[in-house]
């Protein structure tokens, strides 16, 4: 008897599988848009290329974080940090 007939694609796969599954593919969607954005070109095919469970992802977002999310004066935050680097 052949079973493999009744084996789905995502048939028996565990939740915690799904979460990773997700979640790595949220953060090399963001990474992979905020490279892109820059311009950085090397980042943006490493990124496209490597499957690294999330890791590269993460590592690029914490390299390059300028944007500070939920502040009222982050525009402020972001000119000056700008004008610093120049």
């Amino acid at each position: 008897m052949n079973n493999l007939s009744s084996i789905s694609v995502f048939g028996r796969m565990s939740p915690i599988l799904m979460i990773l599954m997700l979640s790595d593919l949220i953060l090399k969607g963001v990474a992979l848009y905020k490279s892109a954005k820059k311009d950085q070109k090397i980042w943006f095919i490493a990124l496209l290329i490597v499957n690294s469970l999330g890791i590269l992802p993460i590592l690029y977002l914490i390299i390059n974080k300028d944007i500070v999310f939920f502040s009222t004066h982050s525009s402020k935050k972001i000119t000056a940090r700008k004008q610093q680097r120049k």
